[in-house]
C-alpha cells in the first residue's frame, strides 16, 4: 500500500538522542506569527506548467531501470508531497545538508529573507530512501512544485549515487545550484543561527523548519551533528530576545 513520506518517516524508530534539544517547542513558538503571503517575490520569474512537465519528462526518460527512488533530507521527511513506498537509511556521498540558499518568501519575506537547507557539495549526507508510487508521473510532478517555484531553480533535482543496506543504487534528490544567485554559500553557524531565529513566512519560521527537521531525522534514528550545534544556537538566540 502506498503512503506519505511522513508516514514511513517514523518506520524506523532506533533513536541516537543523548540528550533533549535546547531548541524547543515553547521557543519555535516565540518565532510563530501570522504572516500573509504577498505572492510571487517581483522580479522572479515563476515556473508553468510546461517548465514542470518538461522537468518531469527529463527526470524520466533518465531514471535507472526499477522503481523510482527518492533521497528526502530534510522537509521531505515532514512535509510530503506526492506518495511513496518503503523507506529504509541511505547515504548520499559528496554532499552534506546546509542551510545556503535564501528565501524570500515562504519562510521569510522581502524585507527579511530567510535560509533554507539544500545539498551542498562535500561531505556525507545520512537520509531516508522511498520509492514513489504510481501513478510515478503525477507524485513526481507533484514533487517537483513542492520543491522549484522560481527559475533559474536553486534546488536542483539530480541522480545521485546512494548506500543502503541493500548495496549502493540511484536516487533523485535536491541539491543547490551554486551558480544561482540566491545561493548563500558557506555561511557561519551563528549567521545561519541568527536568520533562522528572526524570519518567518506564510509556511512557518526557519527555527520551526529546524526543529521539525531534526525531530523526524530522530524519528529515523539519524543525528546530524551540524544540526544538533545549530539548534543549541537557534535556541540561545531566540531565549536571549526574551531578556
Amino acid at each position: 500500500m502506498s503512503k506519505t513520506i511522513s508516514g514511513t518517516a517514523t518506520a524506523t524508530r532506533t533513536s541516537q538522542r543523548k540528550a533533549p534539544m535546547a531548541l524547543t517547542e515553547a521557543l519555535v513558538a516565540r518565532t510563530l506569527c501570522v504572516v500573509e503571503d504577498a505572492g510571487p517575490t517581483p522580479g522572479t520569474i515563476q515556473m508553468t506548467d510546461d517548465d514542470y512537465a518538461r522537468f518531469r519528462d527529463e527526470i524520466l526518460a533518465s531514471a535507472p531501470p526499477g522503481p523510482l527512488k527518492l533521497f528526502a533530507y530534510g522537509s521531505l521527511l515532514w512535509k510530503p508531497a506526492g506518495e511513496v513506498r518503503g523507506g529504509e537509511r541511505a547515504v548520499a556521498t559528496g554532499w552534506h545538508r546546509s542551510f545556503c540558499f535564501t528565501v524570500k518568501r515562504f519562510r521569510g519575506t522581502v524585507e527579511k529573507p530567510g535560509l533554507m537547507m539544500a545539498l551542498d557539495r562535500g561531505g556525507q549526507c545520512q537520509g531516508m530512501v522511498f520509492e514513489i508510487a504510481e501513478p510515478v508521473a503525477d507524485n513526481l510532478e507533484a514533487l517537483l512544485r513542492r520543491e522549484m517555484t522560481i527559475l533559474p531553480a536553486v534546488n536542483v533535482p539530480r541522480w545521485l549515487q546512494v548506500r543502503t543496506s541493500a548495496g549502493p543504487c540511484r536516487a533523485l534528490g535536491f541539491v543547490v545550484d551554486p551558480a544561482n544567485p540566491r545561493y548563500a554559500g558557506k555561511l557561519d553557524k551563528q549567521a545561519i543561527a541568527a536568520t533562522l531565529a528572526s524570519a518567518v513566512g506564510h509556511w512557518g519560521s526557519g527555527a520551526q523548519y529546524l526543529f521539525e527537521t531534526i525531530r523526524h531525522l530522530d524519528a529515523c534514528g539519524i543525528r546530524d551533528r551540524n544540526l544538533w550545534q545549530l539548534q543549541e544556537l537557534v535556541a540561545r538566540e531566540i531565549a536571549d530576545k526574551a531578556i
